[in-house]
């Protein structure tokens, strides 16, 4: 199979969706977990923690444009295997850390193998996908990110009380490890460049140079957007604990629903991107952010702002995917630079959105930070179509609806109307038998995460399925968030056994994607 046409389907791409979710699930329980640690562990104050926190992502922002230089010059899973490679080193020094200057280290690996590992991975999805804007690829992607961020969750919370934090960060190490594993299995190679990469108007494809400065545009929206979002994101936690005073079980009910439709949902919406657009789809995002920010200034109840959050969810996980596909289009065949520009601009915009949020909150109060999260993201939806425009990407929508043609600067007729399409027998289809034998496979393998899920929840003593089994119902002391999460997804795997040995009792044929 040659380069540019695998899919996460294949064995080379499970292995790096399996890798994603290993290194997510320790990654995303640090960022929990870090300021705690420090703070009990180490004894440090305010300061010293912000300054930890800091120095992480100064390290990460600053490591992440040679990662898209050396993912173009070197095979990319090498590359994200360094980068898991150095997590690991990250969580041992975090197990082991007995002073700060241990502690700041453990920060500045972390912080570089987290910009090696996710530049990389990111770069070798857009440029190995088989969809023709990558935006299936990037959801599936995104989606075992929240897989592994859920896992993680599940098993930092059992263990944290009976083993502590160097046991937790020991499992971490290990994970990444196992990432690391995944991803140097198999043979190396270096990035193919694509054909037309260095050619100029060949079917929207950017010169060197000419695509980071094409890209700037989008690169601008994604870190002014992802700063509002951060920001709003910090005080909306604030809001639950101090105003609404929440206990920490019950704002994580509030964003229990959004949490789950983000991890379902990634690698579905390209569906959407399919039938609308790019600009539409991204439009579709920011205006809901926007209605979002609006909503949270108006509404005071927590069912309410769940509701809110739920759908702004549902559009961030249409959104990321083909954010990152469009980045990958528009690189001129340096995925990996356009990748690591993409994520120094938007972790840029996570470090400074808590700041400026958090000084116009308590200079100007709650509904002044959410009228000016929500006037970003109306802005966002404004300008992303001319951020779009200038990429000149082949066949770009501008319309939906309509069919036009416009003309690039090199004086080419581009077809506006519709996303690019797939190539040809990009996944060919599959047989009845070879399709139920697939489906049946992969419900092994959620069925397998199932059972170890619900382990968990159960030295939690919040499995709903052990409790309805043993006593019959959930004493209304143990209810809580995770006996309703284990609920949940209790009935999405009912429905997936149902669905999935459909196709055995009933063989039908999985058709090909044109």
């Amino acid at each position: 199979m040659s380069a540019g046409t695998r899919t996460p389907t294949d064995p080379a791409g499970r292995r790096v969706l399996s890798a994603a979710l290993f290194a997510s699930a320790p990654a995303e329980v640090l960022d929990f977990l870090l300021p705690l640690w420090a703070g009990s562990t180490l004894k440090a104050g305010a300061s010293v923690v912000g300054a930890l926190i800091a120095f992480e992502a100064v390290l990460s922002l600053i490591v992440r444009p040679l990662a898209g230089e050396l993912a173009d010059r070197f095979d990319q899973r090498r590359v994200a295997a360094a980068g898991a490679g150095l997590y690991a080193l990250s969580f041992a020094g975090y197990a082991l850390a007995d002073s700060l200057p241990v502690a700041f280290a453990a920060a500045g690996l972390g912080g570089a193998g987290g910009a090696l590992f996710w530049v990389a991975l990111r770069a070798w999805t857009g440029q190995e996908a088989r969809d023709g804007d990558g935006t299936a690829a990037y959801g599936k992607l995104l989606s075992a990110e929240g897989q592994g961020a859920f896992v993680g969750y599940l098993v930092a919370f059992s263990l944290l009380e009976r083993s502590g934090y160097p046991a937790l960060f020991w499992l971490g190490a290990a994970a990444c490890v196992l990432a690391a594993g995944l991803l140097l299995r198999g043979p190396g190679r270096r990035p193919a460049a694509r054909p037309d990469a260095d050619a100029a108007g060949a079917g929207g494809l950017l010169r060197r140079g000419a695509a980071e400065r094409r890209l700037l545009p989008l690169m601008v929206v994604s870190a002014v957007t992802a700063a509002a979002e951060a920001g709003l994101w910090m005080l909306l936690l604030l809001r639950l604990q101090g105003d609404l005073g929440l206990s920490p079980n019950e704002i994580a009910m509030v964003f229990a629903p959004g949490f789950v439709v983000f991890v379902l949902l990634p690698e579905h919406t390209h569906h959407l991107t399919d039938r609308l657009g790019r600009t539409p789809t991204m439009i579709a995002s920011f205006a809901a952010g926007a209605l979002f920010a609006a909503g949270l200034a108006v509404v005071s109840t927590p069912l309410a702002i769940a509701v809110f959050w739920t759908v702004a969810a549902a559009c961030f996980a249409a959104q990321i995917p083909v954010e990152q596909a469009t980045v990958a289009a528009a690189s001129g065949g340096r995925i990996g630079r356009g990748m690591g520009l993409y994520e120094t601009a938007r972790l840029a915009g996570v470090v400074a959105g808590p700041l400026v949020m958090g000084v116009l909150y308590e200079e100007l109060g709650w509904v002044a930070a959410c009228a000016a999260a929500a006037a970003t993201s109306a802005v966002g939806a404004v300008v992303v179509p001319f951020a779009v425009r200038v990429l000149r990407l082949p066949r770009e929508e501008n319309n939906a609806a309509t069919q036009s043609v416009h003309m690039t600067e090199d004086g080419e007729d581009m077809d506006t109307s519709k996303p690019e399409p797939a190539q040809p027998s990009a996944e060919p289809a599959l047989g009845p038998k070879e399709h139920a034998r697939k489906e049946r496979r992969d419900w092994y393998i959620h069925t397998v995460a199932f059972v170890l899920g619900q382990l968990v929840l159960w030295a939690l003593d919040s499995s709903w399925l052990v409790w309805q089994i043993t006593d019959g119902s959930v004493p209304d002391d143990q209810r809580g968030p995770l006996v309703w999460l284990g609920r949940i997804w209790l009935t999405i795997w009912v429905i997936d056994t149902i669905w999935s040995w459909s196709y055995t009792i009933w063989p039908r044929e999985k058709k090909a994607k044109s």
